[in-house]
């Protein structure tokens, strides 16, 4: 019995990545929103006056521990 492997001739696209900095100007961008959050809009998800200027104040190259893979 003979078994035939097909292989396409071309793989698929990969899913394009987003680049690098356009992640850093989302994640700049989000901080800023978080820094403008009043107390009761930070209570609704969770967090403190402090815990969101600490998260605010944090410099563009302290990225989430996901990103550096």
């Amino acid at each position: 019995m003979t078994a035939r492997i097909a292989t396409p001739l071309l793989a698929p696209a990969a899913a394009p990545r987003r680049p690098r900095a356009l992640g850093y100007l989302a994640l700049w961008a989000q901080r800023r929103a978080l820094a403008r959050l009043d107390t009761r809009a930070l209570a609704d998800i969770g967090l403190s006056r402090r815990e969101a200027e600490i998260e605010a104040t944090r410099p563009i190259w302290d990225v989430p521990a996901g990103w550096r893979a």
